[in-house]
C-alpha cells in the first residue's frame, strides 16, 4: 500500500501545480492582453478569408511542385540578385549606364544612316563575296605562316621570283581587281 499511497501523493501534487498554472494565467491575463490576442485572432481569420477568396488552393499545387524540383529556391536567389543589384545600382553607375546606352543609340543611329555600311551588308549577303573572304584570309594566315626569308635581291633575285607562275596568277589577278576598282 505504500506505493499506492506515493501515487496518491504525486496526483495531488499534479493537482496543485495545474491549480496554481490556471490561477498564474488567469493573473496573467490583463484587458491589454486579451484585446490583443482577440486582435491576433481576428487578423488570422481575415487573412484565411482572403487565402479563400483569393484561390490560394489553386496555386498551392504550382507552389508543390516549384518546391519539389526546386524551382521555388532559385526564384527566391533571383530575387536576392535583383534586390542587390537595386541596391548596388549607385546614381553614378545609373549616370554612366545612360551615357553609354545613348552612346551606343548614337552609333547605331549613324549605322543605320550610312550608305556604305548598308552596300557592304547586301555584299556579305552574297555567298561568293564571303567564300572570297574567308578564302582571302586563310591565304594571308598561310602566307604568313610560310613566310621565307627575305631573298638575296637583285637582278637575279627579281627574275627567278618574276618567273614563278604563282607570282606571275597573283600579279594579275591583283591587276584585274585594280582595274575593276577604278571602274567603280
Amino acid at each position: 500500500m505504500g506505493e499506492l499511497g506515493n501515487i496518491s501523493q504525486l496526483g495531488n501534487n499534479i493537482s496543485m501545480e495545474a491549480e496554481r498554472l490556471v490561477e498564474s494565467a488567469g493573473d496573467a491575463l490583463t484587458d491589454d492582453i486579451v484585446a490583443r490576442l482577440a486582435e491576433v485572432a481576428g487578423d488570422g481569420l481575415v487573412l484565411l478569408d482572403k487565402a479563400n477568396n483569393s484561390n490560394l488552393d489553386k496555386a498551392l499545387p504550382a507552389i508543390s511542385r516549384m518546391v519539389e524540383n526546386g524551382d521555388l529556391d532559385r526564384v527566391v536567389n533571383l530575387a536576392r540578385v535583383m534586390g542587390a543589384a537595386g541596391d548596388a545600382l549607385t546614381d553614378d553607375i545609373v549616370a554612366r549606364l545612360a551615357e553609354t546606352a545613348s552612346e551606343l543609340m548614337c552609333i547605331a543611329d549613324r549605322l543605320a544612316r550610312s550608305e556604305g555600311l548598308m552596300r557592304l551588308l547586301d555584299l556579305l549577303e552574297r555567298e561568293h563575296i564571303v567564300n572570297t573572304f574567308v578564302e582571302f584570309g586563310e591565304a594571308a594566315a598561310s602566307a604568313k605562316a610560310s613566310h621565307e626569308p627575305s631573298a638575296k635581291g637583285g637582278i637575279p633575285g627579281m627574275m627567278k621570283t618574276m618567273s614563278d607562275p604563282d607570282v606571275q596568277d597573283a600579279l594579275k589577278f591583283f591587276a584585274t581587281l585594280f582595274k575593276e576598282m577604278k571602274k567603280v
